[in-house]
This record gives C-alpha cells, structure tokens and sequence, in this order.
C-alpha cells in the first residue's frame, strides 16, 4: 500500500496517527533526494566517460587522418589509391560520429542532469524549509501550552485570561503552519511523477537520436565499405602471386651475391671507413660512408651514413683520386686499407679501409690500386695538420669568419652545433691562413663557402693553435674560481685573468666572445643559448696541457669560465681592473688545496718528520702543483742555507721558522699573497725569527717560543678531502690560526675542531 493522504481537518487534531502519516512522507522525499543525488553522480560520471570515450576516439579518428601508405613503385593501382584513402574515409566516419557523440552530451546535460538538479534543490529544498518551520511552532506552541496548564488558578483573572489569549496565538500559528506543511508534501509528492520522469524520458530520446543517426551513418558507409573489402582481396592476391618470386631471387642472390653487386661499366658503390684525422692531441677516427667511385671522371663520391645511429644521412663529400696503393700493416694496425692521393689536395693522402678482404680486391680493381714499391724503405707522408697561427693573417681570418656568420648566418638554428664538411672545412681553413691574397676574400659576400663550413673552420682554427687562446700556463687558475668562487669573485678573478693574457690572444678573445654573446642573443632564433655556447666553445678556447681524467672532468668548469666570459665580456675585455683581487681571496698563484691532497699521497718525509727540514719547499725539483713556475725560483743560496741547517741539526721549531720565511720571500717574489706575507712578517720576533745563510749554528742556542695565535675569516667556501681538513662556508671565523708543517696549508679551531685551512681560502684579521 502506498503512502497515506493527509487530510486537512487531522491538522488540528495533530494526532500520533497524523505524526506518523506526516513521517512517512517525509522519509519518502528524503528517499527521493538521495535518489535524484545518485542519479546525478552517476549521470556526472557518464558524461566524464563519454567525453574521456570521445576524446579517445577523437585522437584515433586524427592518427588514422594523419598516416598515409607509401608505395613501392613509381605509381599505385587503383586498389591501392583506394587502399590509401581507406584512413581518411574511416577518420571521417569517426570524426562525424564524435561530433555526434558531443551533440549527445550536451543535451544530455540541458534536458536530464539541470532539470533533476533544479527539482531536488526548489521542490525539496522548499518541502526541508516547512519542516523546520513546522517543527519550530510545534515546539513553541506545546511549551507554552504546558505554562499555562501549569499556571496557578489562584492568580488574579486578568493574567489567566491574558495566558489563555497568548496560548490562542500559538495555536493559530502552529495550525497554519500545519496546514500549509501538509498540502506542500501532497504537492511534492504528486509533482515527481511528472518532474522526475519527464527529463529521463527527454534522456532516453536524446541517446535513441544518437543511435539512430549512427546507423544512418553507418548505411552511408556501406558501399565504400563493400568497395574496400575488394580493394584489400585483389591486394592481398597479388601479394601471394608475387611473395615466391620475391623468395626465388633471394635465394639466387644467397648464393652468388658478387653477380648482384651494384655496379657497373662506369662506377661502383659500397662502404668504406675513411680516416679523420684531428689536430693534437685529439687523434684520428674512422667514419663510415658509403662511397661510389665514378671510373671515366676518378672522382670519389663519399656520403656519411651509420646504421647504428638511426640511419641519419650526412652531406656527400667528393674527391679527385690521382692514385691508390695498397696500405701495409707495417704501417698502419688495420687491414683492408688503401691510401689514396687526391688531385686537388696533393698534400693530403687519405686513408680508407674496405669490409673484407674481398672488398679491398674489389675497390684496389675499381680505383686501379697498386701496390706499395720498397714500403719498408719508403718515408710514408702523414696528412699535414693545419699550421694555425695567431698571427695576423690568422686574426684576419678571426674577424672574416665573425663578420660572414653575423651577416648570414646568425639566426642559423644549431649555429656552431652543425658541422660542415670536414674536407670543405680543411680546404677553407688551409686557403684563408697561408694564402696573403686570401684576405682580400669577403666571405660575407661570397657564396663558396655556407655558414656551417665558416663556423667549423673558425673553431677548427682555434683548436689547431700551438696553445689555446687563454694558455696553458693560465688553465688551472681559470678552473680554480669557477670550481669554489662566488658569482661576483668569479667575474673579477676571470677579468684579472684575461688581462694577464698575450695582447694577441686577448684581441681575439674579445673579438669571439663579443660575437658569441650576439649569438646568444639570438638565442630564440638560432636555439644557442649562453649555456649551449659554453659547451661548444669550452674545450676550443682552454684546455690543459695533458689529457688526464681529472682534465676531463673539468670540462663542466670550462663551460662555465667561457659562459662568464660571454655573458660579462664587455667588463672583462674591456679596460683592465683597477686593483688585483686580494690573494687571500683569489687563490691565483698560490698553493691550493691540490697540493696538499698530493703531499699526502705521496707521503713525503720532509713534510711528516719534525726532525728533517721541509726541503720540498724551495726545491724546484719538488715543486708543489699548485705553484707556477716563477714560483720555485727561488735563490741558490736559500737551498743551501735550508740544506745546511738541516744537517746541523736544527731544532723543529727553527725548521717551522725557516719555512714560514721562505713561503713569505716566495709569495711576496711574486707579489702576490699580501695578506699571508704581512701576516708572517708582523709576528712577533720572539715567534717567528728570520734565517739567514749560514745563520744556523746561531740559531741553535736560541730557545724555543711558540707561534703567535692569530684569527682569520674565510673568503672562499671549502670541502674537506681529508679527516684532518676543516669545511667551511664563506665569513667563517677560525681561531687560534698558526702555520702548519705542509706548505700552504695553516691549521686553526672552527667550531671546537681543529684542522688544516688552506692559505690562500682565508684572509688572516
């Protein structure tokens, strides 16, 4: 049995039977908005689905727009074309399909999800504001109903009869209020019926149109589809007619693959690996390349292509063969090689190498190879590295190659990252820096030469010099600011350094990096940032001497000093600094931290035995890396005099004194380390007591005082290598700071712990 009707006269009787009734209906409506609260949940997420279907399908419905079959063959058949038009037609059917799908969607959401939504939020949202309502003045009127039957009927008539008037008020109220809270719960309820079930049915109609226009859709499709189901069988047919013929060549070939090498009267083809040889110390390397050999014209066309790397083709590169001889392993550890003298290089012979054995009798016959004469007595010439100068002819070229790239080139994409042919690079760079006349060449104006052969040969120039543009001798104390330095120490020691330079290599420094920095800003253009710079130009403009790991996990910092110098190259090659940075805080010349970490692996004597004298110190034969070689020169009798006094038995604490003057004559020879040096002389003559030659016999009665104890700050942030070193931060404050035993190194207490400090880290207060 369904609900009970709630009539109007019950309201003033306000039965339990009518609170029951009254109950009912509302756990009724409370039913209906948790239903119409599911449904909306679930119609949500069908909608989320169905846009994440249509999405999908969307995406499929582009891929299959977007593919196309390539064909074999210089033209397709009609099968094929239809074959081929067969994605774009299926696209399109699932594109007009989506757009359907949309369509749905959309009046899925105006004709179901916003007319339940508006029902649950008015009608019953209005039915939860009577019931507070009702239940409000049922409360009111039944308190004060028992006031007044609790009152005394002792109390004068006027008060009882202004009760029972206040009582009568509350009673009209809660019956309106009863009364209009019953008729809206017949209402709501007898609204659903059509509320509710009307936007499903507008729902069902909406999915039955989308259907229906699908099928539609479907018929249209049809006769392509029938169409296409005999395009794919008429394939498929010819496939198998023509996969045994396919099978019987292969297997002709297997057996006799030399009959079906690509050549010919006129040419021949295949790979061969050609020798690249790089200027010092970088070596050679072979590049595959498939080469074909035109016979009439001796010209070899050679083409850069490996497998293994994705199958990117190179640019065809093309010489002139004057003659070939076979190469011998006597002079070259591989086989199958061939030596090739080209016409219009006659200083260069190239060196290739065939696959096999069969391969190398193949292209000795095709070239007209010969065989080496007396190879054991004949002086075999070497392909000549570039001569690059830094001379004047070379800056020439410097400022041609500059002023070409910036006028042609410098929004070239992966400008300096492409590479232009190595034998066009060579031919260039070989022709602009012998040939007087070749300054009169504008390369901006002359279309011989592309952008990327000019940026190859720039750099391939700066690479072949004697000694890199920032030296050898300069290398490590670029590295050192890059390694520790703030960003503003970093700039000042770098500008220092340039300017200590060769007036040539600085002139051409700041012409490169002047260039690279209007490079960089065309950076959206080109995609060659400042970063993207540094690790092209890194290893062109510095390297070290000798190629070690250590040298090589540098490069990082290499790429760095070169992005400082691009990015501040106004400053640093500009007027040169007013003042030299304080030693204390640009570890330039003085030791670092390096040449204690070596002293320690070494272990030597002088440096751990307080009885022997620190000779190592003034001994260049011992010279610590971290000092430059002015360093070390330090005077005969110096030598002598320390030597001396170690074989008189000098006690430990003179030997600690007679270091500390000889790094002091050391660091001040050099002018560098001022505050060290003054720090040294300013001690107090019973601490630290001059040694003079043949003084030592003097010193021997002289009784031994203690180091004065000093403070210093760190100017330069530092990680411990070692358990006896200390790490600290830039501003820290050492304590009791005296010398120590290792030379450059001092030891002092940061934070209760004491260790060894390198010198020229900290600046002494």
């Amino acid at each position: 049995m369904g609900l009970h009707p709630l009539e109007f006269s019950e309201c003033y009787l306000d039965s339990p039977a009518f609170r029951e009734k009254i109950k009912a209906h509302e756990a009724e409506l409370d039913k209906t908005g948790r239903f119409i609260k599911e449904l909306y949940k679930d119609g949500k997420n069908l909608i989320n689905a169905t846009k994440q279907l249509s999405l999908a399908q969307k995406k499929f419905a582009q891929c299959l727009g977007e593919f196309k079959f390539e064909y074999i063959g210089d033209d397709k058949t009609d099968d094929e074309k239809c074959i081929d038009e067969s994605l774009q037609e299926f696209s399109s059917f699932l594109r007009n399909l989506e757009d359907q799908r949309d369509l749905m969607m959309r009046n899925i959401t105006e004709t179901l999800m916003k007319p339940l939504e508006k029902f649950r939020k008015d009608q019953l949202g209005s039915a939860k504001a009577e019931r507070k309502r009702y239940e409000k003045e049922t409360e009111k009127y039944y308190s004060s109903l028992e006031k007044l039957l609790n009152m005394s009927a002792k109390k004068k008539e006027p008060q009882l009869q202004e009760a029972d008037m206040a009582v009568e008020v509350m009673r009209q109220h809660f019956q309106v209020s009863s009364l209009e809270y019953v008729c809206k719960l017949q209402e709501i309820q007898e609204r659903k019926k059509f509320e509710c079930v009307e936007p499903m049915l507008a729902f069902f109609q909406t999915v039955f149109t989308f259907y229906h226009q699908g099928y539609e859709l479907a018929k249209d499709f049809d006769h392509y589809k029938k169409a296409l189901q005999i395009n794919i069988q008429n394939t498929r047919s010819r496939f198998e007619g023509t996969r045994s013929e396919v099978f019987e060549l292969m297997k002709r070939i297997k057996d006799s693959p030399q009959e079906y090498r690509q050549t010919s009267p006129i040419s021949s083809e295949g790979y061969l690996y050609v020798q690249e040889k790089r200027p010092p110390p970088f070596g050679s390397s072979w590049v595959k390349r498939y080469s074909t050999f035109v016979k009439e014209q001796k010209i070899l066309h050679m083409k850069t292509f490996d497998q293994r790397s994705g199958g990117k083709l190179g640019e065809t590169e093309s010489v002139t063969i004057k003659s070939c001889v076979r190469k011998t392993t006597d002079t070259l550890d591989r086989r199958f090689c061939l030596d090739i003298e080209i016409t219009d290089r006659p200083i260069t012979v190239l060196t290739v190498q065939a696959l096999s054995d069969d391969d190398h009798r193949f292209w000795m016959h095709a070239m007209g190879g010969k065989e080496p004469m007396q190879y054991l007595n004949r002086t075999h010439s070497r392909e000549r590295g570039i001569d690059a100068q830094l001379d004047d002819l070379g800056i020439s070229f410097v400022k041609n190659s500059i002023n070409a790239i910036e006028t042609r080139g410098i929004n070239d994409q992966g400008l300096y990252r492409v590479v232009g042919v190595s034998s066009k690079v060579q031919k260039l760079l070989s022709f602009m820096i012998v040939d007087e006349k070749s300054c009169e060449i504008d390369l901006a104006a002359s279309e011989d030469w592309d952008v990327k052969t000019i940026t190859s040969a720039l750099k391939l120039y700066l690479r072949s010099l004697p000694e890199p543009l920032m030296t050898y001798e300069l290398y490590k104390e670029f590295i050192v600011p890059a390694k520790s330095a703030t960003p503003e120490s970093r700039v000042q020691a770098i500008h220092c350094l340039v300017h200590k330079l060769p007036e040539r290599n600085r002139l051409v420094l700041s012409l490169v990096t002047k260039h690279l920095a209007k490079v960089a800003a065309n950076s959206k253009q080109n995609l060659m940032t400042v970063a993207n710079l540094g690790v092209v130009f890194g290893p062109t403009l510095m390297r070290p001497q000798e190629e070690t790991v250590a040298a090589i996990m540098d490069l990082k910092f290499q790429n760095i000093v070169v992005e400082i110098l691009i990015e501040q190259h106004e400053k640093i090659c500009g007027d040169a600094p007013s003042s030299s940075p304080s030693l204390a805080a640009t570890p330039l010349s003085a030791p670092t931290r390096q040449s204690k970490s070596l002293s320690r692996q070494n272990r030597p004597l002088a440096v751990y035995n307080p009885q022997v004298l620190d000779i190592q110190t003034v001994s260049p034969s011992s010279e610590s890396p971290g000092l430059v070689n002015d360093e070390t020169s330090v005077s005969s009798n110096e030598s002598v005099s320390s030597q001396s006094s170690n074989a008189s038995g000098t006690p430990p604490e003179k030997s600690k004194n007679h270091h500390a003057t000889i790094s002091t004559s050391l660091l001040e020879s050099t002018g560098i380390c001022t505050a060290t040096a003054s720090w040294m002389n300013s001690a107090s003559p019973a601490s630290v007591t001059p040694v003079k030659p043949g003084s030592a016999g003097a010193e021997k009665n002289k009784p031994e005082e203690s180091v004065t104890l000093m403070k210093a700050k760190a100017v330069y942030p530092c990680e411990a290598e070692h358990d006896s070193e200390l790490s600290f931060q830039v501003g820290a404050i050492f304590h009791d700071v005296t010398l120590s035993r290792e030379p450059g190194w001092l030891e002092g207490v940061l934070e209760g712990k004491r260790g060894l400090i390198p010198e020229n880290y900290v600046e002494i207060l």
